[in-house]
């Protein structure tokens, strides 16, 4: 592969790294993004013990967030392919930072709902923005590195969350924590407007660097509908991996604090410590995930086979989670919660660049809104069930026993649907393709 970059970029020429620059911006965004979604898990015992709420009542509200995001992903990709990514960006980020700082304003299980729901229908821009990006910044053999350093800004904002909201909320009230970690995500478009232009276009970007951006081979022309993309396998397994490992991303995210909380007697004041640390180690994975599957691309390896092999490493990490409630100290299921987390952020990387691997870049962002309207839906029923179980069986088992094999069962999935993670032929005629 190093050959072939090394033929296209002019003899001699400065290559600039300002594609890293961009990339620091999606972290932020990522991390911004993350943030604004984790203040209510954070919070979630304050407020159940706050309102009364039962485990039912947290599991509709948290599946508010899912329903929309899942909704808000099925025109989120073909918005942000139509009006680029600078003006889509700004406008997602806009919404979900208003919807953010609006929970402030509920009092009731209604309330909370509508205003996850705006959250939910804003943040699904981000992840259609950030790998539509990552395809138009980065060469193919960059790309799932790429993506594993923005997506560790998932992690970074589930780190600061438990961080800044408890001392937000013992200081100035919970309400003070939601309008404080919504509003600062309109600081980023102060950033983000000025800087972001396309890499041809971009007076800092050195025509070495243009060349290796554009190093792979060109594109067909024109844009590409979303009923045309579901007639591949390439789409279905790659939407069939976000459903089941995403799914699983959820439950931690929004019920690890109830877990630690109803098992452990984790409260406000130390549920910090235990989510720094298992989504420090998530961070951990999201890089590493991603640069063991570009290490082993420059080696020689395949993108098949060096994205599945980091892929199947993951998957196997994460089935020590299923012991999780059953073990007696706090910190043994914070780490084994937290391996899993690290390898789900290593699956991710990877799954996340196999839209970039099989599609054009005119259609990343549409692929990433359709796995991620299944993606957020395996979170929307993973949610209600979540709550429907921990009321009706007193136990969290089952949530973490589908935890621990749903990888293994996704990149089964891919497999079978995408072998040799071939190129969609979008330009083939349907009769044509074999």
């Amino acid at each position: 592969m190093s050959n072939v970059v090394a033929s296209h970029v002019p003899t001699g020429a400065r290559i600039s790294s300002y594609r890293w620059v961009i990339c620091a911006l999606l972290f932020f965004a990522t991390t911004i993004n993350y943030v604004d979604r984790a203040v209510l898990g954070v919070l979630a015992p304050t407020l159940v013990a706050e309102f009364g709420w039962s485990e039912q009542h947290y599991g509709v509200i948290s599946a508010s967030f899912t329903l929309a995001y899942a909704i808000g992903f099925l025109f989120a990709g073909w918005f942000i392919d139509r009006v680029g990514t600078r003006v889509g960006y700004s406008v997602y980020l806009t919404v979900w930072s208003l919807a953010a700082a609006a929970h402030a304003l509920a009092r009731s299980v209604v309330g909370f709902s509508i205003a996850r729901f705006a959250l939910g229908l804003g943040e699904s821009g981000n992840f259609p923005a950030a790998v539509k990006t990552v395809a138009e910044w980065f060469p193919k053999r960059e790309r799932a590195f790429a993506t594993g350093v923005f997506n560790a800004g998932s992690n970074i904002g589930a780190i600061v969350a438990p961080l800044v909201v408890p001392w937000l909320a013992l200081t100035w009230g919970w309400r003070t924590a939601f309008v404080v970690t919504g509003l600062a995500g309109l600081v980023w478009l102060a950033f983000w407007l000025p800087v972001y232009r396309r890499p041809a276009e971009h007076p800092k970007v050195s025509a070495g660097e243009l060349a290796l951006i554009e190093s792979d081979p060109p594109d067909p022309p024109g844009k590409v509908s979303w009923f045309r993309l579901l007639r591949f396998r390439q789409t279905w397994a790659f939407t069939g991996g976000k459903f089941l490992s995403d799914s699983v991303w959820w439950f931690y995210l929004f019920w690890f604090p109830m877990f630690m909380a109803d098992r452990f007697g984790v409260d406000l004041r130390t549920i910090g410590l235990p989510m720094v640390t298992v989504f420090l180690l998530a961070d951990v994975g999201s890089v590493g995930g991603g640069w063991f599957s570009s290490f082993l691309m420059k080696r020689g390896w395949s993108a098949n086979g060096a994205r599945k092999t980091a892929m199947l490493i993951c998957a196997l990490c994460i089935l020590p989670v299923v012991f999780a409630p059953h073990v007696e100290g706090q910190w043994v299921a914070v780490w084994l919660i937290g391996l899993a987390a690290a390898a789900h952020q290593g699956f991710s990387a990877n799954l996340f660049t196999l839209t970039s691997d099989m599609f054009p870049r005119a259609a990343v962002a549409s692929v990433v809104g359709i796995g991620g309207f299944a993606g957020a839906m395996g979170g929307f029923f993973m949610n209600l069930g979540a709550g429907w179980l921990r009321q009706h069986t007193g136990s969290y088992a089952a949530m973490f026993l589908m935890a621990g094999f749903a990888y293994l069962a996704a990149l089964l999935l891919i497999h079978v649907l995408a072998p040799r993670l071939e190129p969609a032929q979008l330009n083939v005629p349907a009769r044509a393709r074999t």
